[in-house]
């Protein structure tokens, strides 16, 4: 049985469960753990593979890219790595804008030194928060 919906979720799956899921044999995987940085499953204390949801979709990334996409395993892993600096660079500024709404935020005190707070100073901070969300 196929758990290609992924209903049965779980922490770790083994090589043969991925195998299954993904519809790529175990030996094409041991081969694209060694060709793509990016999959880089943990073993267990008996020194078996186990992956993780983020692994297989890792997994499925690469089975697209190599045999519906068409693209060689060098023209993947470009693609991948411009997919992972894409992310970080997205992340590093959602990051340093949300430093800067809170540090322009009107109230700047220690929770501890707050004994009454204006229902219009929990307005101004609701719409700060209301903007660091819409960042992220």
């Amino acid at each position: 049985m196929l758990m290609k919906d992924f209903n049965l979720k779980k922490l770790y799956y083994s090589i043969s469960e991925v195998s299954k899921i993904t519809e790529v044999e175990q030996y094409v995987l041991r081969y694209w753990e060694t060709e793509f940085e990016q999959l880089k499953p943990q073993k267990n204390r008996a020194g078996n593979r186990v992956f993780t949801n983020k692994d297989i979709q890792l997994i499925l990334q690469i089975k697209s890219l190599l045999r519906e996409k068409r693209y060689t395993i060098e023209g993947a892993k470009n693609i991948l790595s411009n997919l992972v600096n894409e992310k970080e660079t997205h992340v590093s500024k959602t990051v340093l804008e949300g430093k800067k709404i809170i540090e322009s935020a009107p109230i700047k005190v220690h929770p501890d030194e707050v004994k009454e707070i204006s229902v219009l100073e929990l307005l101004e901070i609701k719409s700060a928060l209301e903007r660091i969300v819409q960042l992220l």
